[in-house]
């Protein structure tokens, strides 16, 4: 689905203007356009620090999450690029630490159109070469790349020589552009690897680990898969990581659900299996409790959305949107509610995702289901949703948007209620949004 974008900026709106008017408006994957197009802004993605690349179904975004705090910890900086932004279209690109300003986003952003016309590039296209531009002209320690969608064909993949390559939890998604199983979907995520750079995996089925292997041999790039020479164990409160290169102890992490760990874990062994940045271990540890990623399973705070549940609730939220997802998400309320049905949902999901697989691992921690549109994006209409839960036997009903299903919440009985959010990072920015808690 195309990507969307507005900015309070004038300057940075006008230029999004422009891209919306160039962009063809649709996913559109290949190699061609952006190389074309950062050939003729300079080639910024030869001139960027040490590139970690991450890709990934789930957990990519995490794990680059804590890239960034381990780097930082160790007193270092990085430049970070993600997507989607949940509230500002900043988000996607921080430099040296910090979230670009609009200044500078307006001025890239007219750099690159202004180089950008007969290219038919995306509105990803663009925004990665404004992004690589950014990277080459400030100086920083590591450079962190979140794939958007993908990796054999995404346009973050003309990085030729990053330090290290990762995968995070793969599952199905996205069947459209790559695959309708899960081995068709690992050999492009696996399209990241390089020759000679260390390709770090999550343990996966043998199906799909063989896919990853037989794909990244064919690239020249060592596999390291996590269960082979590293690994890592939960026990209580601790996280223990183990390679040939010794130990490291960890508390658990902040970011809340026990598939954090391997995320943790993932950016771990990247970092290890490096040699352009030196790590000591206390980095490591100090990460663990630093790192943020927002909108995935994050607790809101005080805030006018909070406010209006019962004193005492608790209001979570969540941009999962596959069923891959829906098994972490279980997994997260199995440790916030225990079992039976203790969660009231907020659900809106955009129209190409699958409400079915996303809600099948969650059913029975749901006590009632209130669905809601995605704003200003195609999404499947409340109505369809609602019907969807009750034959799943969830009691559902149907809301105009966040504010008038927690009010509908709030009014069904007395006491606090835990409450979460899911289905969309589009939705869930909006919820972020509207209770004064935009990522910074």
């Amino acid at each position: 689905m195309p990507d969307h974008a507005i900015s309070a900026s004038p300057a940075v709106q006008t230029q999004l203007d422009r891209l919306w008017s160039l962009s063809p408006g649709a996913d559109i994957l290949g190699l061609g356009r952006i190389t074309e197009l950062l050939a003729r802004v300079g080639n910024p993605q030869d001139r960027l620090p040490p590139v970690f690349h991450v890709a990934g179904t789930n957990g990519k975004g995490s794990t680059c999450a804590f890239l960034r705090a381990t780097i930082e910890a160790a007193g270092l900086t990085a430049h970070v690029y993600t997507s989607p932004h949940l509230v500002r279209f900043n988000e996607r690109i921080r430099i040296a630490g910090r979230l670009i300003d609009d200044d500078a986003l307006a001025a890239l952003l007219s750099e690159v159109l202004d180089h950008a016309d007969g290219i038919g590039a995306s509105f990803f296209e663009v925004t990665t070469a404004a992004a690589f531009l950014a990277f080459s002209r400030t100086p920083a320690h590591a450079c962190i790349i979140e794939v958007g969608l993908g990796g054999r064909l995404d346009a973050t993949n003309v990085i030729a020589t990053p330090v290290a390559t990762g995968i995070a939890q793969l599952g199905v998604d996205h069947q459209s552009f790559l695959g309708n199983t899960a081995e068709e979907i690992a050999g492009e995520k696996a399209g990241i690897a390089k020759a000679g750079v260390p390709l770090v995996t999550m343990r996966y089925p043998t199906s799909i680990a063989e896919r990853v292997a037989s794909v990244a041999r064919a690239a020249g790039a060592p596999v390291s898969p996590a269960g082979g020479t590293w690994r890592f164990s939960v026990a209580g409160p601790h996280f223990t990581y183990q390679d040939e290169a010794g130990r490291i102890e960890t508390p658990l992490p902040a970011l809340t659900g026990p598939h954090q760990p391997e995320n943790l874990a993932l950016a771990i062994a990247m970092l290890r299996h490096q040699r352009a940045l030196p790590i000591p271990s206390e980095a490591y540890r100090d990460a663990a409790g630093a790192a943020r990623w927002p909108a995935r399973m994050q607790r809101l705070g005080q805030g006018p959305l909070t406010a209006l549940l019962p004193h005492g609730s608790q209001l979570w939220l969540d941009g999962g949107h596959n069923p891959a997802a829906g098994i972490a998400v279980a997994a997260a309320l199995r440790e916030i509610v225990g079992t039976g049905p203790g969660i009231q949902l907020v659900l809106g999901m955009l129209a190409n995702k699958d409400p079915e697989g996303l809600l099948a691992p969650i059913r029975e921690f749901i006590a009632s289901l209130y669905a809601v549109p995605v704003p200003d994006h195609e999404c499947h209409a409340p109505q369809e949703l609602a019907a969807l839960a009750r034959g799943m036997n969830i009691p559902a009903f149907v809301a105009s948007g966040p504010v008038a299903a927690l009010t509908a919440i709030a009014g069904e009985s007395e006491g606090p209620r835990t409450v979460l959010i899911l289905g969309s990072l589009y939705l869930s920015g909006e919820v972020l949004a509207a209770n004064d808690e935009a990522p910074d």
